[in-house]
């Protein structure tokens, strides 16, 4: 669980909340479906139209990871490649096919592979850089879905905020409906503001690091089984690792 994620959540939504209380208002009034309903749901709808359903599926199964994000381990990866450097200095390369089994990232199963079959160094790395580009891209493709989000809630809100005033306009006779349409037009302004604020830009701008980690992951791990198939030494070839995450 990402603790700093859950805190900024509450922390962002504690501080709105309690802005309304000290400056005398009720917390209820900012409790209005209607303003919520036209929102969420433009919102929504806008992302659906912009987006392929795969990308659309990906981008919001990607949002589990602001809380519980995948597992980046640079210091097993290396110490991982450092044994498989001294075991091809030691043994060849053909002796570690014996632990592609062993290996669940499907990125370095291939690696490893490709490092198993003799393949020239150059050759390896224009493969496996081809793959990270693809995967790169479809990543930042479906976190995108949640900074597009960030970009029409606002606007959204605004719609709602017009559409409530188009509400006040049309009951000007009868004074018990204003009231409503008053607060349901500012209240879909904040919504729409404090929604791209407070969690759909920054859960964009979250997802994006993380996919910047895995990118910088799987260099690392290029470079390693580049550094064991020109024979690097096994130390030297750790240090060099290290720095990608220092």
């Amino acid at each position: 669980m990402d603790k700093i994620s859950v805190v900024g959540l509450l922390l962002g939504l504690a501080a709105i909340v309690a802005g309304q209380v000290l400056e005398g208002g009720h917390v209820a009034s900012l409790l209005q479906p209607t303003a919520f309903f036209i929102v969420v749901g433009g919102t929504l709808g806008a992302v659906m139209l912009q987006s392929p359903l795969r990308v659309f599926r990906e981008g919001v199964l990607m949002g589990r990871w602001v809380f519980v994000p995948p597992v980046i381990d640079p210091d097993r990866q290396i110490a991982e490649i450092s044994r498989w450097s001294q075991i091809a200095r030691k043994e060849g390369l053909l002796s570690l096919e014996a632990y592609l089994g062993t290996i669940k990232d499907p990125f370095a199963v291939k690696g490893l592979q490709l490092l198993v079959d003799g393949a020239e160094p150059d050759r390896l790395r224009e493969v496996l850089e081809v793959e990270l580009t693809a995967v790169e891209s479809g990543l930042k493709s479906a976190a995108k879905i949640w900074e597009s989000a960030g970009g029409y809630a606002p606007t959204i809100g605004i719609l709602g905020a017009v559409m409530g005033l188009i509400h006040v306009m049309e009951n000007l006779s009868d004074p018990a409906k204003l009231g409503s349409g008053i607060a349901v037009a500012f209240v879909a302004t904040i919504y729409g503001v404090g929604a791209a604020n407070l969690i759909l830009l920054p859960v964009a701008k979250k997802l994006l690091s993380i996919i910047a980690r895995i990118v910088t992951m799987r260099e690392m791990l290029i470079d390693g089984l580049i550094g064991i198939a020109n024979g690097d030494n096994p130390r030297m070839l750790e240090s060099r690792l290290h720095g990608y995450f220092a």
